[in-house]
């Protein structure tokens, strides 16, 4: 039952407060209806914490959620700490060192520790998260156990699908979605855990049964900095740095650099080690077959080998089930519940998502938005393509207010992988669209393929679609399962797989209607 058909939590400060560590503690004691981190939310009876964020700084509007009815103040600045005491003294108010950790800890006890009813299942890494949590819980539900899943694309709250606007919340948002979950009945969670959200302590205190590395390449430097900060990031899920203890089995992909540096440091902190990879590891593939309607193979495991098909294509989403199908095993799963939860499985939503409204060539929609895959993916249209001689024909640029050093390496692998590449404008946000595609052009340039710009992305998937040829491959690559682009002065609506479906009945007219939920005829 979702909780807000239940009677809403309700309890005293000092309840909210038991096991933070204070440094400063005043005022009365009174109802908390509510925990809010964002002042335009306050309403009355809500404690609101105000902390340093990376744009924005919540102390700046304390006053403005104490006019909304905010009952108590948590604060991590010390001048806020005064000013309150010194205006209102009688107002229940925290003095705290570190605002994401203590909304972590203060929303675990308002929400009574839902996590402690869920085994917790948490997958970070550069690539593959999406896929390797949208089969786990495949597998899980196929064992007859109810779900909370936390992730880029959407969350699902037992059998409930809900919008995703971050891979991984505030954690006052997620332990609200714990809550949920349990009232629903659900005995596992599986989490997308990003990099940002374990730096900013977004998922502190969580214990995690069992956690997952799928790999690390170049992304996220204009938040962390350096590949090494990117690591350390990282690595705080399997080392015991995240607030509890480090997770019962560590999965990890030992043929990574990076998961051979991960392994060790997670076997000295007590961790279970679980080797995946495609050609060695605990689980690993033989007898792999590759098609354009899906992948068999054998997968070896520290119990024997079972037959895997899945409707998924490519090696890359062969690492994801060797990755899954690991995290299942430690849950207790046996191989017939992953094989079942496998086949359950279509597609997942923008990951070489195909677009088959019965044209003569393959139109695939993809979130690949770093060099490593852009890479894969564009290998995967050329196994493809190959075989009937197509071209692949690949559509991508680079966001805005993000990395800038990967972008010429993100032209390179388009073009190293591609015979005809439309470069084009991704989500710019602040920035100039053609100052971006400036920085692309270098490695377009030394990949020596043929390639056009276009800015306006809707033209861009346009051209692409008419100068495909039968058998070739049209990648669509960056934006995958997202609905909007961000532009410097405001969002629109922008949807991939409709653009390459309106482009598609612009040259072709009416079309066969062959996909789940195409709209071309």
């Amino acid at each position: 039952m979702p909780i807000d058909m239940m009677e809403p939590p309700s309890m005293q400060f000092e309840e909210t407060l038991r096991g933070v560590k204070l440094r400063e503690r005043a005022g009365s004691n009174p109802r908390i209806s509510d925990v809010v981190y964002d002042s335009r939310q306050v309403t009355a009876g809500a404690l609101f914490l105000a902390m340093h964020g990376g744009t924005t700084d919540g102390n700046h509007f304390v006053e403005n959620a104490r006019r909304q009815g905010a009952a108590a103040i948590v604060t991590d600045s010390e001048p806020t700490w005064q000013k309150v005491r010194a205006d209102h003294p009688d107002l229940a108010v925290a003095l705290i060192e570190h605002g994401r950790r203590t909304l972590a800890e203060i929303s675990a006890n308002f929400f009574s520790h839902p996590e402690r009813s869920l085994r917790l299942s948490g997958v970070t890494g550069t690539n593959g998260k999406t896929t390797t949590t949208y089969l786990l819980e495949s597998m899980l539900r196929s064992a007859g156990r109810t779900c909370v899943l936390v992730g880029t694309i959407e969350y699902h709250v037992g059998i409930e699908v809900r919008p995703s606007p971050h891979t991984t919340p505030e954690s006052r948002d997620l332990f609200q979605l714990f809550a949920e979950g349990v009232a629903a009945g659900a005995t596992e969670a599986v989490m997308e855990v990003s990099s940002h959200a374990l730096e900013q302590g977004r998922v502190w205190g969580l214990h995690w049964d069992t956690a997952v590395f799928t790999n690390l390449t170049q992304d996220h430097l204009d938040f962390h900095g350096t590949m090494e900060a990117y690591f350390a990031a990282k690595a705080k899920m399997f080392t015991g740095e995240n607030g509890a203890a480090p997770p019962r089995v560590a999965i990890i992909h030992g043929e990574d650099e990076y998961g051979q540096r991960l392994v060790p440091m997670a076997r000295a902190a007590g961790c279970d080690v679980v080797e995946f990879g495609l050609n060695r590891g605990d689980f690993h593939a033989t007898k792999v077959q590759l098609g354009a309607n899906g992948t068999t193979f054998e997968m070896v495991t520290p119990i024997g080998s079972m037959t895997l098909h899945t409707h998924l294509p490519g090696p890359v989403n062969v690492l994801n089930l060797l990755a899954a199908s690991a995290a299942a095993m430690a849950r207790g799963l046996t191989h017939d519940e992953i094989a079942r939860g496998v086949e359950a499985i279509a597609y997942v939503p923008g990951r070489f998502q195909t677009v088959n409204c019965g044209q003569p060539f393959t139109v695939a929609v993809d979130y690949a938005h770093t060099d490593d895959a852009l890479r894969n993916v564009t290998q995967l249209a050329r196994r493809l393509a190959a075989p009937r001689h197509g071209r692949v024909i690949t559509v991508f640029g680079c966001g805005g207010d993000r990395d800038r050093s990967k972008r010429p390496r993100m032209g390179l692998a388009a073009g190293e992988g591609s015979d005809f590449v439309v470069a084009t404008s991704d989500n710019p946000r602040s920035e100039n669209p053609d100052a971006i595609l400036e920085e692309i052009l270098p490695g377009l340039k030394e990949s020596g393929v043929k390639f056009e710009v276009e800015a306006d992305r809707a033209g861009a998937i346009r051209l692409a679609v008419g100068a495909a040829r039968e058998n070739d491959v049209v990648l669509i690559a960056g934006k995958g399962h997202e609905k909007v682009q961000v532009l410097r002065d405001r969002t629109i609506p922008f949807d991939d797989a409709e653009e390459a479906r309106e482009a598609l009945l612009e040259r072709f007219g009416k079309l066969q209607r062959t996909e789940r939920g195409a709209k071309c005829n």
